[in-house]
């Protein structure tokens, strides 16, 4: 891909799923092989394949997989986030093992033949324009009739997936991002250059939060102790009430005015002592 303005080459990475019984895939590209990529992509394919299926067999994408375990693996936070919204279990496939992901091996080698192959020769300029030359090329490997099973993949797909697949929640998943902080003395935390409060109780203990691009929420064992509309970094505080103890809640709204007023005895208008 080339940027219209520098010229700039860049490759694109692409993403590829596809359903257990037809092969029926999905690909599309992007930029990057991140959390919020990796994320987005998931959603746009429920929604292609129409439905959820039980579980998802994913690659050990360091996006999405912290710790690669045969017996107890442990997914990154937003993306099993993901799967709850969704009703749906992570299997990751084990290191090193490609028969646990044979499926979607199959649908890569098929991808690179028959859509990667074609557009190998040609220039895109943006994301947009790239998966919408991929999407007729799609349909085509999605209809063409395979030799030994006599049917195409859209066929085995209204036969035997769809059928079978769970229907999607009414809301798709809105990402949030999952991270770990420690509260402050000041009974803040620092997200983004911005500070978000929690109960006072809560100093210096380790959090989870979980930040979309409207909110930030604030865990504790658990249960939510906090919310908070997102702001831009700006080294500012949000600060609830209620998360004050009693003697900041006392001092609530002083300023230099009243300060003066109480500190500088015997001065006109100024109240003593």
């Amino acid at each position: 891909m080339v940027c219209p303005k520098t010229g700039e080459v860049r490759t694109a990475q692409l993403f590829v799923a596809t359903l257990g019984a037809s092969n029926y895939t999905y690909v599309e590209a992007s930029w990057t092989q991140s959390l919020p990529d990796w994320i987005s992509r998931h959603v746009r394919a429920f929604e292609f394949f129409g439905g959820m299926p039980a579980q998802v067999v994913c690659d050990n994408l360091k996006a999405g997989v912290t710790r690669a375990c045969f017996y107890d693996p442990a997914i990154n936070r937003t993306y099993a986030d993901m799967a709850t919204h969704y009703d749906t279990a992570i299997v990751p496939a084990r290191p090193h093992k490609p028969k646990d992901k044979a499926k979607v091996e199959g649908a890569v080698l098929m991808v690179e033949r028959w859509i990667m192959a074609r557009l190998r020769n040609q220039r895109f300029f943006s994301l947009d324009e790239l998966n919408a030359a991929i999407r007729p090329l799609l349909d085509q490997l999605n209809s063409k009739v395979t030799r030994h099973l006599g049917a195409s993949r859209r066929d085995l797909y209204e036969r035997l997936d769809k059928p079978a697949l769970k229907p999607l929640p009414v809301e798709p998943y809105v990402y949030a991002e999952w991270k770990q902080f420690r509260a402050g003395l000041d009974y803040h935390v620092d997200i983004g250059r911005h500070y978000y409060s929690v109960p006072h109780q809560l100093l210096k203990q380790t959090l989870w939060t979980r930040i979309t691009a409207r909110t930030v929420e604030v865990y504790f064992k658990g249960q939510r102790v906090a919310s908070h509309v997102r702001t831009s970094g700006n080294r500012q505080h949000s600060t609830c009430r209620d998360h004050m103890p009693a003697h900041h809640r006392f001092r609530e709204g002083w300023h230099r005015a009243r300060l003066d007023a109480i500190l500088l005895p015997g001065s006109p208008g100024k109240r003593p002592l």
